[in-house]
């Protein structure tokens, strides 16, 4: 068995094409006084991030992940390394902070983007969409299947805004941290892979069942998966800490050391030093 029959998926489109033109008007209407190269430049990274997502469910990806769990696998990566990162990197920090005007979004926002918390939802999340019982639900409703695409997509926002978050009252964290706070991030997803790559027995026993798309066996399949979840995954991640280090090296080479995200700490000593001296004034 070759590709599946080709299929537009109608409402996919429908709705990306509907966030699109939201983020348009949006952009267009906050545009006054704004920096127009900057939003044209935000733009490009936006439309990226959607047609990261529309690649990811529509056809062949959308119609082979139902039969590979390889491909179902480069779905999960499109939803939650791939397309977060172009979505926030592409939203003006001014529609953000309309977003976030509600107290109790504001609240809720800050808490689960804390570098701690977010690398935890995360992992939790991508252990949950690989456990067999999930998987296996997915396969077997569309509902599921929508709604877990959903909550991969929040939990990749989630994970990557500590690194790119536009808001400097919400910041993203210094390159150092960053770095390391990727590091860690591409450490995790090694156990589950592990099961799916030296395994052998079939954690999925939907796709034993599956259609033998192109002659790949379910246990081969399986292993590709892991591997995908493995290295690919990895290395995104790894290139984003090479891009955050070259970035922070040219900065420090053309600022110097006093420049490079000292400041913040410097705010809160001064801070610090300032309420320690309120009591003393007469």
């Amino acid at each position: 068995m070759g590709l599946p029959p080709f299929h537009v998926h109608l409402e996919v489109i429908l709705l990306l094409a509907g966030v699109e033109v939201g983020y348009l008007l949006a952009v267009r209407r906050g545009r006054v006084g704004s920096d127009d190269a900057g939003d044209r430049r935000r733009i490009v990274l936006f439309s990226l991030g959607m047609l990261a997502l529309l690649a990811a469910m529509s056809w062949p990806i959308h119609d082979l992940a139902e039969d590979l769990f390889s491909v179902h696998m480069v779905q999960h990566l499109l939803f939650e390394l791939v397309a977060p990162p172009l979505l926030i990197a592409g939203m003006p920090a001014r529609l953000l902070r309309g977003l976030l005007r509600p107290r109790p979004v504001e609240v809720v926002i800050r808490f689960v983007t804390r570098p701690l918390v977010a690398l935890i939802i995360f992992n939790a999340v991508l252990l949950l969409i690989h456990w067999p019982a999930v998987v296996e639900l997915q396969l077997r409703s569309e509902v599921a299947h929508d709604l877990l695409h959903l909550l991969m997509l929040a939990s990749g926002l989630v994970m990557w805004w500590p690194v790119m978050s536009p808001l400097p009252e919400m910041p993203a964290l210094s390159p150092p941290a960053q770095m390391m706070y990727l590091f860690f991030q591409s450490l995790a997803p090694t156990i589950p892979a592990s099961f799916l790559t030296f395994g052998s027995t079939l954690l999925y026993p939907a796709y034993a069942t599956a259609p033998r798309v192109w002659g790949i066996s379910a246990l081969s399949d399986q292993l590709v998966a892991g591997l995908i979840m493995k290295i690919a995954g990895g290395l995104y991640l790894w290139g984003f800490i090479a891009v955050i280090f070259f970035r922070w090296h040219d900065r420090e080479e053309r600022e110097g050391w006093d420049a490079l995200a000292l400041h913040g700490v410097q705010r809160d000593v001064r801070a610090g030093l300032a309420k320690k001296a309120e009591p003393s004034r007469p």
